[in-house]
């Protein structure tokens, strides 16, 4: 808006070039414009929703003690408006009294314009925000605002582009705290309500699968939501700029975004608390069948074990000399939690019988195979009984194929060798030897040349 000046008269400072009509018209134009779209702003200030909303609201905190600095500055900013606005009408005035106006009406233009002609409030930096003091409106070239009256108690005398760059200023400032609340009470309370009625439906789900505070510990970490949740939207609500991450740089009104951090780390805590609930429901929706499983598998562990016990008493009768492995009784712990286990799903109580099918599942297939191994290993010398009698047999089918059936040896050594393996207790020792000499001998006849004597 031109070059500051100094007051007319004054003796300490040069005098500005006194304006031309056309140089007065041109500024008065300028300055009017820039009045028209201060006008227009704060009309805009006072009717924004998050000044409304500031002026109606229980503040605390940050919020309060900034939102009583910005009612200053937005008064600030009425009172310096009205006093620019006075001083344009004075030069309106003065400009429009002739069509070419003389020296003396020159000179008056241009203290009006140029001059510190305007008397506003002093300015007070911003001390709502807690390590930052706003610096003061700086002019184009880095000097503090032009103010060749000085400082009085009423006020500071200042030249109308100035008073602009004042208001420019302290409206930056304002804004800056209603957006900022605003953006705040736009996003968080809402997602928190959003959440809120999630974490409801959670804890209607949790109660049908009995899952309680002081019962279960995902009960207890919705309980723990809750509380966070409510405390959190009513801090949101009374201190907005608590929540408010300004961007670094930025030197627009406004310029960040809310600080979501809490909300984040409760949805976080919630979306786990409902998968583990979820895994609960599922547990009651398959629970039968996954009892009858493990009825089944506990009931051919226990059939199992009844047959190794029924074959170590024959191995002991049957075989002689021979080391029987003990077979372990029946799986009365299991059977005992199995028990536990339907009791659970009767009463509805899902949280204790998820992590007791799970358990079950693992240890009665475990069970299951240790009664195989057990059987197996009972009834390994009944196997080796079998397989020499195999051996045996299928010895005498082959010379009989050949025709070699009537050699005494043979005979007497198949005669012995099948008296061991049918008498009881069978010697699997001395049974496993004969069969032995019986093959020998059988190899021998069934090859051509001569044949070693009898032993």
């Amino acid at each position: 808006m031109g070059d500051p000046g100094s007051s007319p008269g004054s003796t300490d400072e040069p005098r500005s070039p006194v304006l031309d009509a056309d140089e007065a018209d041109r500024a008065l134009a300028r300055l009017h414009a820039e009045h028209e779209a201060i006008e227009t702003s704060l009309l805009a200030l006072q009717d924004h929703a998050g000044r409304r909303l500031l002026e109606g609201a229980g503040l605390t905190g940050v919020t309060k003690s900034r939102w009583a600095v910005t009612e200053e500055v937005i008064g600030r900013l009425w009172t310096c408006f009205d006093a620019c606005t006075a001083t344009l009408a004075r030069a309106r005035h003065l400009r429009e009294r002739r069509l070419r106006p003389g020296p003396g009406e020159l000179a008056e233009l241009t203290a009006l314009l140029r001059g510190p002609a305007v008397l506003v409030p002093p300015y007070v930096p911003d001390r709502g925000q807690e390590g930052t003091d706003s610096p003061e409106p700086q002019e184009p070239d880095g000097a503090p605002p032009e103010d060749a009256g000085g400082a009085s108690p009423a006020g500071e005398r200042m030249t109308l582009r100035a008073a602009v760059e004042r208001l420019n200023a302290d409206y930056a400032r304002a804004l800056d705290v209603v957006v900022a609340a605003e953006a705040v009470w736009s996003a968080l309370p809402a997602r928190i309500d959003m959440l809120a009625a999630e974490l409801r439906r959670t804890r209607s789900l949790a109660r049908s699968v009995g899952v309680r505070p002081g019962e279960h510990p995902a009960g207890d970490r919705l309980e723990r939501i809750t509380g966070e949740l409510t405390a959190l939207r009513a801090e949101v609500v009374s201190d907005p700029l608590a929540y408010w991450t300004p961007t670094g740089g930025s030197s627009a009104p406004g310029g960040g975004r809310p600080d979501t951090t809490r909300y984040d780390r409760e949805a976080r805590a919630l979306e786990d608390v409902r998968r583990e609930i979820e895994a609960v429901l599922d547990v009651r929706q398959d629970a039968e069948q996954r009892l009858h499983r493990l009825r089944d598998v506990l009931s051919r562990a226990d059939r199992t074990l009844t047959e190794a016990r029924t074959a170590r008493g024959e191995v002991l009768a049957k075989i002689a000399a021979s080391e029987v492995p003990a077979v372990s009784g029946p799986p009365t712990a299991l059977q005992e939690q199995l028990t536990a286990a339907a009791g659970y799903r009767r009463h509805g109580q899902w949280h204790r019988l998820s992590p007791l099918l799970d358990s079950l599942e693992q240890r009665a297939e475990e069970e299951l195979e240790r009664a195989r191994e057990s059987l197996t290993a009972v009834t390994a010398p009944l196997a080796v009984r079998a397989e020499l009698r195999g051996r045996l047999d299928g010895c005498k089918a082959r010379l009989t194929r050949h025709g070699v059936t009537a050699d005494p040896l043979l005979t007497e050594r198949y005669d012995a060798a099948r008296r061991l393996l049918w008498s009881a207790p069978c010697d699997l020792r001395a049974a496993e030897r004969a069969v032995l000499r019986y093959q020998q001998a059988a190899a021998e006849a069934l090859t051509p040349g001569p044949r070693r004597p009898a032993e």
